[in-house]
Formats: structure tokens, C-alpha cells, sequence
């Protein structure tokens, strides 16, 4: 009998128990091994910090610098070996070549002497007394620094050591403070050498920050209408609703034809001769392949969800009434996105340092070179990773604060008498127990957002939303919590998650929006000055920053939503609507979930186990 016994308690301790879902009052951390090794990997993002500050030097790509190591507009210290470097440059802002219209290249690098200067010529000097008379009157010296102004004419090596012959009129470019040549023959070998100057990253950084007023002004217009559509969300009705699908098909048709006019304008511009033009022409071509294809998928999407609008207006009142009742949720999304803009801001900044990282070497002459530093770009891929990282960790910060406070409400008895600062209560078990969570969670979601194309059904499977709602019931773990969700969610799937993936739908369509009028922005913005700017990076750039802002302020609502449908099946698993166990939904939420039932029911796709469609018959879970 002792050994039956045992082997019964062994029996039954092998059994996996089935999972209780209640909020718990007791907590315990979860994850925390991955809370560990995001703090390990932060460490070692500050190391690649500490490592850029000290060997890069950002202000060289910023602000321009001479070939004797000395950067334009600034006090320098002096380079060992290098005569003419560590000279004052306060006055002197821009960056001036001696043969601007001679270019010699030497494996495509600029073989010609650049110099830190007060002014460019903005008229055509052809002898060296102009030259000098220039120098005199503007104080801005164009030859060598060790040669003064009163020997322009005297210096037997003056041919040498000053600007080749005529100099050309040439005007400040904001690309870096250079001095461009403006007579044509000169310009257009003076350009397309310039870009090939500098590497991959470099060019990269150059179109961002040759084009850094209209990337802001096109980030603050995606906020702009980011707020819009989370307004639209809150007071939304069913013409509002055919407005804004309206406004989204003729948005993805008009983005999608100008970047196909635009494509059909560069290919019959015969002026074009560029390198930075022909793969802005790529660029666009690309741009509109893509565009098309997934205007066309979306427009099927929305041919077949057509249907299914006013039930969805009705899931987004219900979820207002949740978002009413905790009002402090609608200001999520404002302090994301600030620590989202002052960590983009510190990404930069490291990643301008990263870009100018190198070692000072003297070659002939004194003039001075950079040789990029072994192992920088495995930086950049870090540095990369930990940008997709942590703005997916910030966001599911959001995500489990919202999907907290959304269980809070929804499992109060009393909903005449809410519960007392449920968003606050919701981040401190945030920070005091589930932080490792949505490490982990972000982690997974990196992973699968990269190889996106490959592995969506990865990522939809372990879509964190219902993960985070069920951590904030449960207090499990990010796997555990996913698997029980994944779990009870599919169990009840009949009740309410076509609606709910409808709404998720149109959440995404309202991203869609604010990222295909921000983008119609950046080609108008960028049009306007197709040379010596590479459309591709300033580009995505906008259009990724766009994407964050709106799923930063509409995930808000797609958080409410997913954390409902989660709480409605934990409510049928352990509620069957009797008063002993009363369903703890309120009666709107109640009344809404029948109607369902019945558009279901008349479709012949509910069963015997689908919720009875009469006033005050039980509402049951498929599967009892």
C-alpha cells in the first residue's frame, strides 16, 4: 500500500497542473538571468561609448577639417610629427581645396590639399596678386599656412603652396562646411569625387546630417499626426472610421504614384551624372516596388474586413470605456517617447563618434591621415542591436504597464468603485518583479523582427502583448506566460478574437497613415535638392522613426485591446456567469460579447459549446 501510495504522489506530482488565473497578491522576480545579461550587454554599449569619445572625433565629420589634422571652427591640439596641426581655427569655418577643378584621386580618395578658411571665393581669382588681395581683405588665407600673405607674389614655390590656377567662384555647401566650386565643368568633378571620399558609414551619416532639418521637421510632423490619429482613436465612430480607411487607401495610392513619377522623372533627366543621383534613382525605383506591393496586399486586407467595421467601432468604445476609467493610460505613449528621443539622441551621438574613430598618421608633406581602427564595424553591428533592443524594451515597458493596469480593472468586483492608481501600481511591479519579462520578451521580438520576412510566424506566435497581460495576472515567467496565454486565448478564440485582430488591423492601418504622409513629406522635402544627398538613409531614417512614434501612441489602444480579449477568456475559464461565480466583465462589455454571438450564430459558425444567445443564459467556453 506505501508503495502504491508513492507511486500515486509520483503520478500525480508528474502531472502538470492546470493554471490557476487570478491576479496574485505575492509576487515573485521572474526572468532575472535575463535581467542580467541586459545589464551585461548595456555594459557593454557603454564601453563602446567610452571607447568612441576617446578615439573618434565626431566635430572632424560635423564641421570639416584641413589635411593637417585640424578641425574647422575649433581650437586644436596639436598632432605629433604634423608641423602645421594644433592650430586655432575658431574664424576659420570652412573647409577650402587648393584644386577644386584639378582633382587628383588616388584610389578614389581626394589627393588634393584642404584647408581651413574664413570665407570662400565667391568670385574667380586668376593671378596670385587677386590671391592675395583676397587673403588681405577678408583675412581668409588660401595657401599653405606656413607661407604669409605677403609672399603669395615673392615665394619662389608659391605655385606650390597656393590654389592652382584660376580658383574658381565657389559658395559654403551645408554638406560639412566645404567650399563648392560653382562654374559647371568644376562642380560636377568636384561632387561625385567628394562623395567617393569617404566609406560606406560616412556616406551614411553625411546624407543625415546633410539633411538634418528636414529629418526633424518630418520626425515633428509624425508626431504631429500620430497624436491625430490617437485622438481619432478615442472619440471614434463609424464614419469616422470609412473616413480614415478612405484617407488610408488614397494615401497608399498617392505615395505609391509619386514614387513611380518620381522614378520616371530621373530616368528622363539627362542632366543626371552624379553617383548620389543614380542611386537616389535606385532608391526610388525600390521604394515604389515595395510600396506597391504592400498597398496592394493592404487593399485586399481591407476588401475582405470590410464587413466587420461596426463591431469593430463598437470593441474601441469598450476599450474607451477601460481607457476612461484610467485616463493617466493616454500619457503613456508622452513619457516613452521622451526616453525614447534622449536614448535615439545617445545612439547618434555614439554612432557619429563610432564613424570618426581612428588613428592620426603623418604621411608626406605633414599632412595627416585616419586609418579606421581594426574591429569598428563589429561595433556598429552591437551598436545596431542595441538600438532594436532597447526601444523594443522601452515600448514593452509601456505594454506590460497598460496590460497591469487594464487586469486591475477588469478583475475589480466593485466597478462602482475602481481601483486607486492602478497605472502607478502597475510600474512598480513593472520594476520591483517583471523587468527580466520584457528583457526577455524585447530580446525574442529583436530576434524576430530582424529576419522579419522569414520568421513572422515566429513572431506572431510569440507576440509579447497577451505574454506581458498574462505576467501581470500570473506573475510567470515570459515563456510561461506566453505559453498560457497562446493556451487559453486559442481556447476561446471564437467569442472575440476575429473582432480583436480587426481591431489590431486598424490600428495598424492608422500607422500605415502617419507613416505614408510622413514619407510623402520626405519626397517632397527631398526633391528639392537631389544632389550631394543620398535619399536611401535619410529616408528609411524618417520612415522608421515614424513607424516608432505611431506604434509608440497607438499600441495604446492595441494594448487595451489584446489585454481585454486575454481577460474575457481567463473570464470564461473560471466564471460560468452564476452568482456564485459571476462574470467579472461589465454589462456593456457583456451586452457587446452576445451580439457577437449572434452575428456567429447567424453565420452558422458557432457550435453547441459557442455563448447562448438569450438574455440571461450562461455564456460558456468552448471546450467545457
Amino acid at each position: 500500500m506505501q508503495c502504491l501510495g508513492a507511486e500515486y504522489l509520483v503520478s500525480e506530482e508528474r502531472t502538470p497542473r492546470q493554471r490557476e488565473w487570478r491576479p496574485q497578491i505575492y509576487r515573485k522576480c521572474t526572468d532575472t538571468a535575463w535581467l542580467f545579461l541586459f545589464f551585461f550587454f548595456w555594459t557593454g554599449l557603454m564601453f563602446i561609448m567610452g571607447y568612441s569619445a576617446v578615439a573618434g572625433a565626431a566635430e572632424r565629420l560635423l564641421l570639416g577639417s584641413d589635411s593637417f589634422g585640424n578641425v574647422c571652427g575649433k581650437r586644436n591640439s596639436p598632432v605629433e610629427g604634423a608641423s602645421l596641426s594644433g592650430q586655432d581655427m575658431t574664424l576659420k569655418k570652412h573647409v577650402f581645396f587648393m584644386n577644386s577643378c584639378n582633382l587628383d584621386i588616388k584610389d578614389r580618395k581626394l589627393g588634393s590639399t584642404a584647408l581651413c578658411v574664413s570665407s570662400c571665393p565667391e568670385e574667380q581669382l586668376n593671378t596670385l596678386e587677386e590671391v592675395q588681395l583676397f587673403a588681405n581683405t577678408t583675412g581668409s588665407f588660401l595657401c599653405i599656412y606656413s607661407l604669409n600673405s605677403f609672399n603669395y607674389t615673392r615665394d619662389p614655390n608659391a605655385d606650390s603652396l597656393c590654389p592652382r590656377l584660376p580658383v574658381p567662384p565657389s559658395k559654403s555647401f551645408p554638406l560639412f562646411n566645404r567650399c563648392m566650386p560653382q562654374t559647371p565643368e568644376c562642380y560636377s568633378l568636384f561632387a561625385s569625387v567628394l562623395i567617393n571620399d569617404v566609406d560606406t558609414l560616412h556616406r551614411i551619416l553625411s546624407g543625415i546630417m546633410s539633411a538634418r532639418d528636414t529629418i526633424l521637421g518630418l520626425c515633428i510632423l509624425a508626431l504631429a499626426l500620430s497624436l491625430t490619429m490617437m485622438l481619432a482613436f478615442r472619440f471614434i465612430t463609424t464614419l469616422l472610421v470609412h473616413i480614415f480607411i478612405s484617407l488610408v487607401i488614397l494615401g497608399l495610392l498617392f505615395v505609391c504614384g509619386i514614387l513611380w513619377w518620381l522614378y520616371y522623372d530621373y530616368t528622363n533627366d539627362l542632366s543626371i551624372e552624379l553617383d548620389t543621383e543614380k542611386e537616389n534613382m535606385t532608391c526610388v525605383l525600390g521604394f515604389a516596388v515595395v510600396s506597391t506591393v504592400i498597398t496592394a496586399f493592404l487593399l485586399v486586407l481591407i476588401f475582405v474586413l470590410r464587413k466587420r467595421i461596426k463591431l469593430t467601432v463598437e470593441i474601441f468604445q469598450v476599450a474607451n470605456k477601460v481607457i476612461r476609467s484610467s485616463p493617466f493610460l493616454l500619457f503613456q505613449p508622452l513619457w516613452t517617447f521622451t526616453i525614447l528621443i534622449f536614448f535615439w539622441i545617445f545612439w547618434v551621438a555614439v554612432l557619429l563618434s563610432l564613424g570618426t574613430a581612428g588613428v592620426a598618421q603623418v604621411i608626406e608633406g605633414g599632412q595627416v591621415e585616419y586609418k579606421p581602427l581594426s574591429g569598428i564595424r563589429y561595433m556598429w553591428w552591437y551598436h545596431l542591436i542595441g538600438l532594436i533592443w532597447t526601444s523594443e524594451f522601452i515600448l514593452a515597458c509601456q505594454q506590460m504597464t497598460i496590460a497591469g493596469a487594464v487586469v486591475t480593472c477588469y478583475f475589480n468586483r466593485n466597478k462602482n468603485d475602481p481601483p486607486d492608481h492602478p497605472i502607478l501600481s502597475s510600474l512598480s511591479i513593472l520594476f520591483c518583479y517583471h523587468q527580466g519579462t520584457v528583457v526577455k520578451g524585447s530580446f525574442l521580438i529583436t530576434v524576430t523582427r530582424i529576419p522579419r520576412t522569414i520568421l513572422m510566424c515566429i513572431y506572431d506566435t510569440l507576440k509579447a502583448k497577451n505574454a506581458y497581460t498574462a505576467t501581470a495576472i500570473n506573475g510567470t515567467d515570459f515563456c510561461t506566460s506566453a505559453k498560457d496565454a497562446l493556451k487559453i486565448a486559442s481556447k476561446n478564440s471564437s467569442h472575440f478574437a476575429p473582432i480583436n485582430y480587426f481591431g489590431d488591423f486598424m490600428i495598424f492601418l492608422g500607422k500605415v497613415l502617419v507613416v505614408c504622409f510622413t514619407v510623402f513629406g520626405g519626397l517632397m522635402a527631398f526633391n528639392y535638392n537631389r544632389v550631394l544627398q543620398v535619399w536611401t538613409i535619410p529616408l528609411l531614417l524618417v520612415t522608421f522613426f515614424a513607424y516608432l512614434v505611431a506604434h509608440s501612441f497607438l499600441s495604446v489602444f492595441e494594448t487595451v485591446l489584446d489585454a481585454l480579449f486575454l481577460c474575457f477568456a481567463v473570464d470564461l475559464e473560471t466564471n460560468d456567469g452564476s452568482s456564485e461565480k459571476p462574470y467579472l466583465m461589465d454589462q456593456d462589455f457583456l451586452s457587446f460579447v452576445k451580439r457577437i454571438n449572434r452575428v456567429n450564430t447567424a453565420r452558422g459558425q458557432g457550435d453547441k459549446d459557442s455563448a447562448r444567445t438569450e438574455e440571461g443564459t450562461e455564456l460558456r467556453p468552448i471546450g467545457r
